[in-house]
């Protein structure tokens, strides 16, 4: 990928045009060692408990903290703070494993989380149809070539001890096909970010693998999508490079005609791990993995700055070593990924803030030869941010 040299002066980030300058010029600096969160082999509740995804945080009505990045068996870390969390057992949101895609309940990851008073809270579900695994739904029996996923809703009025799904389905970034179309590859939008509070609005990065349909067709990469209402799923809309217009409607309800796509932002090469906004400076800070390749000199965690959502730096290793985007046969040691931050001093109820310090936690996962193994554990990192106005 190309890096993106020229500024964008007008955006409509707010509602409205407004002069944008460079990115501010940052620094991420790991200020000592892992301390270990959850521990696979020690604190899970049965097999399925393994951390596989970011980290994502908030504080309920009582003070606790509430932490999801769990399988799709969504069980949530809950704690007094960030430093004293510890597995709930009880399942927050099961994964039906239905044969019906327009169900849109076979595997479920809860991946960004909203709250305003730590009651009821809105999350955007990862959701993977694995067509592979129900009969004469693809195909093809590998996972990866049946995989279509789409980024729908599911809500908790108990802050956060149970969530539902909202019926029908509600659809927040569906691919505009149904998913026995472009079978052979992965399809569809996945992985979402947090979500952030700028003003009224509400941001959120989700990645699109891209598709071409012989019409509009989508490129691959991470899309920016706001709202002003995450209450309200159907109003989130993704940036066209114009506005933000575009939205990608459920495929099973209405036969979708896609007059827009979204925009790609770079420099962005898979999902966006965390954002949050410097609280000094008014920065976004954006972490994520990369394979080595390119503009990324190694594998590892990188990470990225940016005054509007829109324009970003060029991107910086946080930390170094092989992730899951790499070959686990040549990988040395154990892989790294799903990066976050997390301030314990935000004051954000949605952590989406951090001052000069904040902990950079993601998974560990062993191998075995080849094999990526569900031996995981769940690691933070202190670290220091400097932001140059």
């Amino acid at each position: 990928m190309t890096r993106l040299l020229a500024l964008l002066l007008f955006v409509l980030i707010s509602g409205t045009a407004a002069a944008r300058g460079e990115p501010p010029l940052s620094a991420l600096t790991l200020v000592g060692g892992p301390t270990t969160i959850f521990k696979a082999g020690r604190d899970a509740c049965d097999g399925a408990d393994v951390p596989d995804a970011s980290a994502r945080a908030f504080r309920d009505s009582s003070g606790d903290v509430a932490v999801f990045g769990m399988h799709y068996r969504n069980r949530v870390l809950r704690g007094p703070s960030l430093d004293q969390l510890k597995l709930d057992c009880a399942v927050v949101l099961e994964s039906g494993e239905k044969a019906d895609p327009a169900a849109y309940d076979d595997r479920s990851w809860i991946t960004a989380t909203w709250t305003d008073d730590g009651v009821a809270v809105s999350a955007l579900v990862h959701h993977e149809y694995q067509a592979n695994e129900h009969e004469g739904r693809c195909k093809s029996k590998v996972y990866i070539e049946c995989w279509y996923n789409t980024i729908v809703v599911a809500t908790s009025g108990d802050g956060g001890r149970s969530f539902g799904r909202t019926e029908p389905p509600t659809v927040v970034a569906g691919a505009p096909f149904r998913q026995e179309v472009g079978q052979g590859r992965q399809r569809g939008f996945f992985n979402p970010s947090n979500i952030v509070a700028d003003g009224r609005w509400r941001y959120v990065l989700i990645a699109t693998t891209g598709w071409s349909t012989g019409g509009d067709d989508q490129s691959a990469g991470v899309c920016l999508f706001r709202t002003d209402k995450p209450s309200d799923p159907s109003r989130w809309r993704a940036w066209t490079g114009l506005g933000f217009t575009a939205s990608f409607p459920d495929p099973y309800t209405k036969p979708t005609l896609l007059s827009e796509t979204c925009k790609p932002l770079e420099p962005f090469p898979a999902p966006v791990g965390a954002l949050v906004r410097h609280r000094a400076t008014g920065a976004w800070i954006a972490v994520f993995m990369a394979a080595a390749g390119g503009r990324f000199p190694e594998s590892g965690f990188y990470w990225t700055t940016s005054r509007d959502l829109l324009t970003w730096d060029q991107p910086r290793l946080l930390l170094g070593g092989s992730t899951l985007y790499d070959d686990p046969c040549k990988a040395k040691g154990d892989l790294i990924a799903y990066p976050s931050l997390l301030d314990p001093r935000a004051t954000g109820r949605n952590f989406d803030d951090a001052r000069d310090t904040a902990y950079l936690t993601y998974v560990t996962l062993r191998r075995e030869g080849c094999t990526v193994t569900s031996d995981r554990d769940l690691v933070r990192r202190p670290l220091a941010i400097k932001v140059w106005p």
